[in-house]
């Protein structure tokens, strides 16, 4: 992979990005590149957006801010070099599906080889992104980090586990994320819009206390951890709003904006949840449903102090900014 415009680290140095093209990396790219905060920023993708008429030719694509180089995380050619001069790696980039050889490829393999790059180029500043389910079943209500084992019951989790590993070898600031809300989102609120049809009930009252953060407030987290004034230390930090959402709160709001169908009447005791859940196959699982019907809470205060950045006013408040993008995708009558 050749590279146009290597400098020497420094923090004018440009800020490697994994995962750019994604739901969370999308948005981080533009938290990055905004307002001053980042500058140039070197993205890894295996396909350009929009490659046709931009400057370079073979494996760089230079456009504005951002330079797009083609290549697969899992090759080991395609990190090779990626690191050079930069001044923080953001390793957003991971694999969520069944095939648990991917899993391993992705988010073990590729991240140990990315890993190992920044720290031979003497990266200042890595983040990864990881995920609050290595704790495994819940519930879990309001605990710090690593404030109950982790415990991955998937090949996802199990294997974004061993990646943050590596990440941590390196110095990195790892992100253990909650719900992620927002215009992009092909999980949460899909899954969310089946299981009501499924279980068509309050969940047991509706007061499981959930981690949620709103993508475009996580961007600007990712972005303050790699670039702020305030150096965060390396170590693991949970990422959501600091104040937890009640899930009977947040499919009452998705139902306000016409995203889910109105609340309904009934109010079924977790087992009974569970017993309708059974007798109604669909392509959410039990585990996925406790994810969101049962106390998922993970204290974050620690990360935003760090960063001195403002959380906002919470994923709620947010929603509206995505409800036409909900309403179109996974709306009534979707």
């Amino acid at each position: 992979m050749s590279l146009n415009g290597s400098a020497a680290r420094s923090d004018e140095g440009p800020l490697v990005l994994t995962g750019a093209t994604g739901f969370i990396g999308s948005r981080a790219l533009g938290a990055l590149t905004a307002g001053g905060r980042g500058g140039h920023v070197r993205a890894l993708v295996r396909t350009v957006p929009g490659a046709e008429g931009r400057a370079g030719s073979g494996d760089v694509v230079n456009a504005g801010s951002v330079e797009w180089v083609r290549g697969d995380l899992t090759d080991p050619d395609a990190v090779r070099g990626l690191c050079e001069g930069a001044r923080a790696v953001v390793h957003l980039a991971s694999y969520i599906g069944g095939d648990e050889r991917l899993c391993e490829a992705v988010n073990i393999d590729a991240t140990r080889a990315l890993m190992a790059e920044a720290r031979r180029a003497g990266v200042r500043r890595v983040v990864h992104l990881s995920t609050a389910a290595v704790y495994g079943a819940g519930p879990h209500r309001g605990i710090t980090v690593d404030g109950t084992p982790a415990e991955p019951v998937s090949a996802v989790s199990r294997t974004r586990l061993a990646g943050e590993a590596y990440a941590r070898e390196a110095g990195a600031v790892v992100l253990r994320a909650g719900l992620v809300l927002g215009a992009g989102d092909r999980w949460t609120v899909p899954a969310l819009r089946e299981l009501v049809e499924r279980v068509p009930a309050e969940w047991d009252g509706g007061r499981a206390l959930l981690s949620v953060v709103d993508v475009g407030d996580l961007a600007r987290l990712i972005a303050a951890v790699a670039t702020g004034p305030q150096r965060v230390p390396s170590g693991v930090y949970h990422v959501g709003h600091p104040e937890p959402v009640r899930v009977g709160d947040l499919l009452a709001v998705l139902a306000q904006h016409g995203v889910l169908p109105p609340r309904p009447d009934a109010d079924w005791p977790w087992p009974t949840c569970l017993e309708h859940l059974r007798s109604t196959p669909g392509r959410v699982s039990e585990r996925q449903f406790a994810l969101v019907g049962r106390d998922h809470w993970y204290r974050a205060d620690e990360i935003w102090k760090r960063t001195a950045e403002p959380p906002g006013p919470g994923p709620l408040s947010r929603l509206a900014d995505a409800a036409e993008w909900y309403r179109e995708r996974v709306g009534r009558g979707a």
